[in-house]
């Protein structure tokens, strides 16, 4: 029989956890974007925040804390108090991929967040400079083989998933390209409109609608089929590198111990807000998936895109440090 100290100190443990459901949010919620702003995270995260504070009756500050990839942002959030009330909205590929590229990581991402929700699925666009001779992947690797090394591939940071997108392209076609890491995604498309750069690879959500402009010119994009919004873009797939399929998946964490009733209530709003006929529509028009489901789903496959990209990282020697 278990002494009354413990059943008494279960049931508060449990009147608690339901009084924190119920009044919560109590304050504004902070939601932490580890990029610069106008990259894919910033977007997303600008579009959720009055949808949240119009569900939730409560302010949310978006907020930008760059550097080192996304591990400053990353790591402010995981040692945050684990109260629902600081977020981590991130690309899951830095969080997968930054401990393979970094010696020296302040943080784990599978034990140090509890996942709440993710986002969307947008494909990389592979684009490049108009004044570039090509209008195509198989004339871009012609004309970088022809070229060795001249070529400038822009990305949003080393080790990030666009970066190993130019990575993983560059190692199933031979070509070789200098790698200009950018604090951010959008600062490298910027520098690829300018002349700057010349190639990149970057999220569709925050790169598209300079390829719709004309002032980059799209060749392809990343997913296992063409997107809707985009269907003059083949595939990377269907251009000549069968089963190149990579992205920018959007998840949202908080601080590991957050109360499992606030993680399940975070995880139920965000999926109604992100299944809304509007927001669907909104992200559809840029080429990007709602991909929202149960908690469980984010951590498997931050662990998973861990295992992946650490094979990729390991051949190609891509270190930050």
């Amino acid at each position: 029989m278990k002494p009354l100290s413990f059943v008494a100190g279960a049931l508060l443990a449990l009147a608690s956890a339901a009084a924190s459901a119920q009044t919560y949010p109590s304050k504004p919620i902070r939601i932490i974007v580890p990029f610069a702003p106008g990259g894919t995270s910033d977007i997303l995260a600008r579009a959720l925040g009055p949808r949240i504070t119009e569900s939730m009756g409560q302010p949310v500050i978006v907020e930008n804390k760059t550097g080192a990839n996304g591990n400053v942002g990353a790591d402010y959030v995981a040692k945050s108090a684990p109260d629902g009330y600081t977020m981590l909205l991130s690309d899951v590929g830095a969080l997968s991929i930054n401990p393979s590229v970094y010696t020296n990581m302040p943080f784990d991402p599978v034990k140090d967040f509890s996942p709440i929700v993710m986002i969307s699925y947008s494909p990389h666009v592979l684009a490049v400079h108009p004044s570039l001779p090509v209008n195509n992947v198989q004339e871009l690797i012609a004309y970088a083989k022809a070229n060795p090394g001249k070529l400038n591939f822009a990305n949003s940071g080393t080790g990030g998933a666009p970066h190993l997108a130019g990575v993983e392209f560059a190692q199933r076609t031979g070509v070789q390209w200098a790698y200009i890491p950018y604090k951010g995604g959008s600062a490298a498309v910027t520098d690829v409109i300018a002349g700057q750069s010349n190639v990149l690879f970057n999220g569709m959500l925050a790169t598209y609608p300079s390829v719709k402009s004309g002032r980059l010119r799209g060749l392809a994009v990343s997913s296992a089929t063409r997107v809707p919004s985009a269907p003059e873009l083949p595939t990377v797939a269907e251009s000549g590198l069968p089963g190149f399929e990579t992205g920018s998946y959007q998840g949202l964490l908080a601080a590991a111990g957050t109360p499992r009733d606030i993680v399940m209530k975070l995880n139920g709003e965000l999926t109604r807000i992100l299944n809304t006929q509007d927001m669907k529509d909104m992200l559809a028009k840029q080429g990007t998936e709602v991909r929202a489901g149960p908690p469980e789903a984010l951590g498997s496959f931050i662990a998973s895109e861990k295992a992946r990209w650490a094979k990729v990282v390991k051949e190609a020697g891509v270190k930050a440090d």
